[in-house]
Order: structure tokens, then sequence, then C-alpha cells
């Protein structure tokens, strides 16, 4: 153990003395943020090396518009909202799904499939599941959307919130920051998609990626991965997450997404609006789309609260930066997305960054 930390030390220092600037590395993944954090692998690094967190948090990167259409359904006596723990403390533009619970049916899922029985427990009310996540969870959706459409289960819908991370990427090098120089890759996400779906972004904007687990000594090598080929003046592709991660990834899980879903525009918190880089049912499903099914039309929102997640998700500032961080905003009472999630940038700072100031 201790050689293999050795070798990673020296593969950054001889990267800092190289380049002789700052070194700024992205971990893409919220997972990999709360990791660093929590095994203080910041206060490890040189100190030409920065670490970005980035649009890695699902929860994080949804948009106030999306949160505001949930609490709008969230209103009406005909629904039930199934949602995933971290999305009922979201601010949206008036109050939160907490905060609305004492006049709505709110419930907490711990999965799509308890979604789905919410509604077959409840055949008179229509359930809508908030369905939130990267590719990592739309698989699981895409099961339930194929369960309620062979047992015709008219009563539950989702509003899909699921994103596509490769476009988040891409969006952030052309438009963003481009001052990136290399991304430390999502883990859970590419079990899923496999680590040959960053390929493009190596070969279109010369950045290397490279995926890592989130056990301490992973994470370490993974940086020291970024650091040796930066000091030789490459950008590579390369997975040290062999145990769970493939080139290819899991098709089974892909093929479930593709029979279900398709590419379409959608806002990111901080991004924007970016092509194809959310999911939407296909036309064989939309009777389970709750904007279909209610007729909602999807409109930008801008957050006027004065929260700057928006630009820590695009690694622009660090949550510290932020004016309402630790003082209007902390986790009893957060007012952005990232103070809320238990994978968000903001609420690692707040938890494990505060104490090493003091």
């Amino acid at each position: 153990m201790l050689e293999r930390i050795y070798k990673a030390q020296q593969l950054m220092d001889a990267a800092c003395k190289t380049l002789g600037r700052q070194i700024n590395i992205m971990e893409v993944c919220g997972t990999h943020t709360v990791a660093i954090f929590r095994n203080g692998i910041r206060t490890t690094l040189p100190k030409a090396i920065k670490l970005l967190s980035g649009p890695g948090c699902p929860v994080c990167v949804t948009d106030q518009g999306y949160i505001d259409i949930v609490l709008d359904l969230a209103q009406r006596d005909d629904c039930i909202i199934a949602t995933y723990g971290d999305m009922i403390r979201v601010p949206g533009s008036n109050g939160s799904l907490e905060t609305k619970r004492s006049a709505a049916d709110v419930r907490v899922m711990l999965s799509s499939t308890d979604a789905l029985q919410l509604a077959k427990d409840n055949p008179d009310k229509t359930v809508v599941f908030v369905a939130v996540g990267f590719e990592t969870t739309a698989p699981a959706t895409a099961v339930v959307i194929k369960e309620a459409a062979e047992e015709k289960r008219e009563n539950f819908c989702i509003l899909s919130g699921h994103k596509l991370v490769v476009p988040a990427m891409r969006a952030l090098l052309a438009e963003k920051n481009d001052k990136i120089d290399a991304f430390l890759c999502p883990g859970h996400v590419s079990v899923i998609i496999g680590y040959g779906a960053f390929n493009e972004i190596v070969n279109d904007f010369s950045r290397p990626c490279v995926v890592a687990g989130f056990e301490p000594m992973q994470i370490i090598e993974g940086l020291a991965e970024i650091c040796r080929q930066l000091s030789q003046g490459k950008a590579e592709l390369k997975s040290i997450y062999t145990a769970a991660v493939t080139e290819e990834g899991n098709t089974t899980a892909q093929q479930l997404i593709a029979e279900c879903f398709e590419p379409a525009d959608g806002c990111w918190r901080g991004l924007g609006r970016i092509k194809k880089s959310t999911l939407k049912l296909k036309d064989k499903f939309s009777r389970f789309d709750a904007l279909k099914r209610f007729n909602i039309t999807e409109t930008p929102v801008e957050d006027t609260t004065g929260c700057r997640c928006g630009e820590v998700l695009c690694g622009l500032i660090d949550p510290p930066q932020c004016a309402l961080f630790g003082s209007a905003c902390v986790p009893e009472t957060p007012v952005g997305p990232c103070m809320v999630s238990s994978e968000g940038a903001c609420a690692a700072w707040f938890k494990y960054g505060r104490k090493k100031q003091r």
C-alpha cells in the first residue's frame, strides 16, 4: 500500500513540476466528491492540484422548472407524488415537497418498483414518480414502465428527469469551463455505459478521462494516472475500476433504456439547455409521461435566490465562495440543491471542509 501511495505521489509531483501551473481535475461524480472529502484526500494532494466538483449529483443538476412542475402536481387532489428521499427537500420557486406534505400526498420511495406498487395499492389516484438520476437509475425506471404497460396500469406515470453524463461533460468544455484539464470519470455511471463512452471527450477535447472506484486508493491512483498523462502531454482513456467497469458496459441495461427512452434536449441547473442530454419516453410509452398526461409545458425557470449552485456544478467556484454558504444556506435550511443532497458539493464542503478550517 505504501509503495502504491509513494508511486502516486511521484506522478503527481512530476506533473506539477513539468506543467508549472495549477492543474484542474474535475471529479464528475457526487459520490467521488463525498469520498474525497471523507477520506481527507484533498489534504494529501500537492497544492498545485485543484479538484473541481462537477455535475455528477442528479438531484443537484435537476433544473428549477422541473422542481416547480413537481410542486404543482403535488397540489392536485387526484395525485400521489412518489419520490426518492433527497428530492423531498429541494427548494422550488415556492417551497419544497417537504413543506407541501401537510396539504399534499407525498411518499418517499426506495425504488421505482415501490412507486409502481403504490399505484397498484391506490387505484383511485394517479401516482406520479419523480424519476431523477443518470444512466444508473434509468434502467430501473424502464423496467417499471414496461411492467405498467403490460399490466395496463393507467394510474401510473413518471416525470422523467433522467440525464446523460457525456453531453454534460461536452457542454462544460465547450461553453462553461474550458480550464478543466482532465476528468475523474464516474464509477457508477460507467458500470452501465462502459468506459468507452468517454472516448469522444478524449478525442474531441484532448482531455484525459480516467474511471476510478470509490476506495481511497482507487481515487488516488486515478488522480495519479491523470497526472501521468498530463506530464507526458497525453490525453488517454483509461479505467482502473476493472472490478466493475468494462469498455462496453452493461448492454442489458443499455437495451432497457433504449427500448423505453430516447435522448431529448433538456435543461440542467447551471448548464442551461443541452442538446440530447435528457431521456424522454418513446411514443409507445408516452401515456406514462406525466407531462403529456397532465398537458404540462416545460418552461425554463431562473433561480433568483442568490444561490450559486449552478456555478459550483460547473466547477467555476467552490461552495464557500457563495455568500449564502454556511449562513443562510445550511443543511437544516438549504437554499439550493447542492446543500440538500447527500452527494451535493455544498453539503460535503459544509460537513467536512469546515472541520478542516476549524
